[in-house]
């Protein structure tokens, strides 16, 4: 059993709220120099920079996963992770075709750029990716899970795109059996909730930008071997403590 240091929600240059230099190259780096073991690029509706990302945390030494944070059509987002990057890719795939048809406005919402390994940028997506999709809260579960990953909502503590503000309950048919809170989230947070009494949650920095990255990991996962599936499997068997 080895005790990681883990972050699950990291941005790159493809979000278009990040900023261009936070290239996968780039974002591993940091991490890893800040002493991560395990981290997740989860850029908005796409898993488009996964690849750079994985091939980037090999190079530093540490465990890439890939994912995205997913925007279901109540405007809540959702860590969405996969075991292997054919099957996030796959489920990227699909998210795209969930889209509306909406080109991004750079001025407004940002560059939204594919990077190579290096940091490269290769090209730019055209279609808004921080818009809602067609997938309904209550689809996301099942259909990470029918790639072998998981998902659970993000940073419900917020007010912006958070399950418990925007929808105002927690419904374990859902299917989720974690959450995130913010790094700031206070400890007691739950304690006002008795609707997520018991349900294990877990920190997610949501860094978008180099500044943003913790100087230090605040927590740590039990997993088996340090492998992707390993790490999905752990999040599955949390406990609240």
């Amino acid at each position: 059993m080895k005790d990681c240091a883990f972050d699950l929600h990291i941005h790159s240059a493809l979000s278009p709220c990040a900023e261009d230099s936070s290239t996968p190259d780039v974002m591993a780096g940091l991490f890893a120099l800040s002493g991560f073991d395990v981290i997740a690029l989860t850029d908005h509706n796409s898993c488009g920079n996964c690849a750079a990302f994985l091939r980037a945390c090999e190079h530093y030494g540490i465990l890439g996963i890939p994912g995205m944070e997913l925007n279901t059509s109540e405007e809540v987002h959702v860590v969405c992770l996969f075991p292997e990057l054919a099957a996030a890719e796959d489920f990227s795939e699909y998210v795209y075709s969930k889209l509306p048809d909406i080109k991004n406005r750079s001025r407004i919402f940002g560059n939204q750029i594919y990077c190579s390994e290096s940091g490269q940028p290769l090209r730019e997506e055209e279609k808004l990716l921080i818009s809602a999709t067609e997938i309904g809260i209550y689809e996301v579960s099942d259909l990470v899970e029918e790639r072998c990953g998981i998902a659970y909502p993000a940073h419900i503590d917020r007010q912006a795109n958070s399950l418990l503000y925007n929808l105002g309950f927690w419904d374990g048919g859902m299917g989720f059996e974690i959450a995130e809170i913010s790094m700031r989230c206070p400890d007691d947070f739950a304690d006002s909730r008795p609707d997520i009494e018991g349900l294990p949650l877990i920190r997610g920095s949501d860094a978008h930008r180099m500044e943003q990255i913790p100087e230090k990991p605040l927590q740590h996962l039990p997993v088996e071997e340090l492998s992707a599936q390993a790490v999905i499997d752990a999040l599955r068997h949390l406990k609240k403590t």
